[in-house]
């Protein structure tokens, strides 16, 4: 599979080209989007109030910034398997992440005296990263090898 990839020069080049995407997004994320935590903890803020922040302004920039890193994900995705199956399987568990991690989120900011720092910390994290691509394409690969030796 990996000798297909690196033949299909197409696919080589849209791979770089989404990667290039979501590198800008993380250089460019302070001018992009809305996010009074980039700084906070950056800090020391273990002992530190949260910022103040904008409730329907963080969810918005939140929204966009996971959107905008799924669809850049979903393409290195097919541009690596071209299995449209995956595809739509891969948006199916994108959807569900954003709507379970984005509920613990806000629960923790709106609902809790003091929320665990660490635990916002990582929720955030995942909806600001794209860390579901480097837990989905070793999967892949390893479902794609596992169908090959039966």
């Amino acid at each position: 599979m990996i000798k297909k990839l690196f033949n299909n020069k197409k696919s080589i080049f849209f791979i770089i080209l989404f990667l290039f995407g979501l590198v800008s997004i993380r250089i460019f994320e302070r001018k992009l989007f809305y996010d009074p935590f980039l700084h906070f903890f950056r800090t020391e803020y273990e002992n530190q109030e949260l910022p103040v922040f904008d409730g329907f302004k963080l969810f918005l920039n939140i929204v966009f910034r996971y959107s905008l890193n799924t669809l850049l994900s979903l393409g290195i995705i097919f541009s690596v398997f071209k299995e449209k199956v995956l595809l739509v399987f891969s948006s199916w568990l994108y959807l569900v992440f954003f709507i379970v991690l984005t509920m613990i989120f806000f629960g923790l900011l709106f609902f809790s005296e003091k929320p665990d720092y660490w635990m916002l910390f990582y929720v955030r994290r995942f909806l600001i990263q794209p860390l579901f691509l480097l837990l989905f394409l070793p999967a892949f690969f390893y479902q794609k090898l596992k169908n090959k030796e039966c």
